[in-house]
């Protein structure tokens, strides 16, 4: 999968988990909206054209709160599973950790300015949780794209079988964690990983 293409599946739309040809929800509120202001001019004639304007721009705001309620009431609603992992491309993996380093340099810089009695407590505490949930959502979506190595790990095991080379490899001798196969130290318990033959 190329980055433009990770790029375009998780930028293109709002509703990503119902990217298909046929018309979405908020199409036909979309529609229903300029019918609506169309009934309305052709319903309103004789009226001021001021009149007119307020009525049809009325038809659109109902039509922005149905888009509004509706993607609300999407995500809780969606069959899209949280562990459906997307590989992210190069761009947009570097693009998130940049992202990502930049709202935690802000993060640290709003505990240096409150500890400094440049922020009040309120606003620290607006402030801090938007970066928290904005970092989050970051982490999250990188966690979610790292799927090149289970991928080519997977691909390695089915061609070559599971042999006790193959299988060994990256385990921790003493806690029996699975490691990166080029890993000097456990990301388990800490200790120096044997050598591999």
């Amino acid at each position: 999968m190329s980055s433009e293409t990770s790029t375009e599946s998780q930028f293109s739309g709002d509703f990503p988990s119902q990217r298909s040809d046929s018309l979405q929800p908020w199409q036909l509120f979309t529609l229903a909206g300029l019918i609506g202001a169309t009934i309305t001019v052709f319903l309103s004639r004789g009226q001021s054209p001021a009149a007119v304007i307020l009525l049809s721009l009325t038809v659109f705001a109902a039509a922005a709160v149905g888009i509004a309620a509706l993607r609300t009431v999407m995500p809780l609603t969606s069959k899209a599973r949280p562990d459906d992992a997307q590989v992210l491309g190069g761009r947009t993996r570097a693009v998130l950790e940049r992202d990502k380093a930049l709202v935690l340099r802000s993060i640290k810089e709003l505990e240096f300015d409150r500890a400094m009695g440049k922020v009040s407590e309120k606003d620290f505490a607006e402030m801090s949780g938007r970066l928290r949930a904005r970092a989050t959502r970051l982490m999250r979506q990188l966690d979610a794209g790292a799927g090149y190595r289970e991928q080519i790990d997977r691909e390695i095991e089915k061609r070559l079988g599971k042999s006790p080379v193959v299988a060994a490899a990256g385990m921790c001798a003493s806690c029996g964690t699975k490691n990166d196969v080029d890993a000097k130290f456990c990301k388990g318990c800490g200790k120096a990983m044997e050598p591999r033959a």
